[in-house]
């Protein structure tokens, strides 16, 4: 068991910088099952609703996590989600292809946006968030995904499935300029997250991206966003490489066709590994950035084929497993998972997952 003599945040540090922590660091945040959360906690489920966010403080502590990426808390006191159903993008958003046209028409020029972005008046309020929960979180770094920053690829939500991907193939030019206006919102975001690492009040990564891929692999044409979204995407993660903080793709489904472009567009790292797709650690670790550096891994414990199914003995096997392939390519290692842990995860490998840590 090795001795534990550095921080959590020295402990993600070392990590985010390619040195060798004391163990490797665990992240937190994506438990969405409030069972679990206030049997860690201690208290009933009452007791969890009282103050959610205190109970899920309480419970990664419990676990002796080093930072959380967020805190997820279901929508409703009788589910798990924290979205349902009226939080997804609908396929028909009940406006005509017409319609869509003319708002992105409408829209400020990307050049207008920067212009128009008061960074200061931004900025107030994300930082004071960021040192509000930090101060609530205590020892356990606060470093909440940031799905803002960088560029932004997925209108649908605004625009609806069926005229999003309508806009893509039938309207090239309002196309470019919806890639455009999202290359200029993701830098803005971008901003706002290198002034708090600037500050030391955000760790030297951070976790961002967009799922833009299915089981089967991208839902856009490869060729398209080669052409004309991840210039944006290089143009929206240039503020954070520059203060050197590493941006960390979320991999949701087969992003494999897309890997050498994100590595292009200056992501430092990988999060969220679907071995049903392909994806393991055996092959990401072994991945390297633009510069020719190691990558830095948050996971690989997937949420579909192995913490729902496996025994605390198969996971700490995988958990061991994956620090070894990192040390052997000299990737990063932050243990987490691929997605939300839901119902169907066992307490007792939620347990064993962040134990085996110190095992290794």
């Amino acid at each position: 068991m090795p001795l534990e003599t550095m921080s959590p945040a020295e402990r993600l540090d070392a990590v985010f910088a390619l040195r060798p922590p004391d163990r490797t660091p665990v992240l937190g945040g994506w438990i969405a099952c409030p069972d679990h959360l206030a049997a860690l906690a201690e208290v009933d489920l009452e007791g969890y609703w009282a103050d959610p966010t205190e109970m899920s403080l309480r419970a990664y502590r419990r676990l002796s996590n080093d930072g959380l990426i967020g805190i997820f808390v279901p929508r409703h006191r009788d589910d798990y989600r924290c979205v349902d159903h009226d939080t997804y993008s609908a396929a028909d958003r009940g406006q005509s292809v017409a319609q869509a046209l003319a708002d992105i028409e409408a829209m400020p020029s990307p050049e207008q946006l920067e212009a128009a972005f008061d960074f200061e008046a931004a900025y107030a309020p994300f930082r004071q968030g960021l040192v509000d929960m930090q101060t609530q979180c205590g020892d356990l770094v606060w470093m909440p995904a940031q799905w803002g920053a960088g560029a932004r690829i997925s209108w649908d939500g605004q625009f609806g499935y069926e005229n999003f991907f309508h806009l893509l193939g039938a309207h090239l030019n309002h196309a470019k300029k919806l890639m455009e206006v999202g290359g200029a919102q993701g830098r803005s975001h971008s901003r706002l997250v290198a002034r708090a690492v600037e500050e030391g009040l955000y760790p030297r990564a951070v976790l961002l991206g967009e799922d833009i891929c299915t089981q089967r692999g991208p839902m856009v044409s490869p060729d398209f966003m080669e052409k004309y979204y991840f210039p944006q995407l290089t143009y929206g993660l240039e503020p954070l490489l520059r203060v050197g903080c590493k941006p960390i793709w979320h991999c949701d489904g087969d992003v494999r066709p897309l890997f050498d472009m994100l590595i292009e567009a200056g992501v430092q790292g990988f999060q969220g590994f679907q071995p049903e797709c392909g994806l393991t650690i055996d092959t990401r670790a072994r991945l390297r950035t633009r510069e020719g550096d190691p990558v830095v891994i948050f996971g690989p414990l997937a949420v579909t084929t192995e913490l729902p199914v496996l025994s605390p003995a198969e996971v700490r096997a995988r958990v061991h497993h994956a620090i070894r392939v990192c040390r052997e390519t000299g990737a990063g290692l932050c243990l987490f998972t691929g997605n939300t842990l839901c119902p169907d995860v066992p307490l007792a490998n939620i347990g064993a997952m962040c134990e085996a840590v110190r095992e290794a």
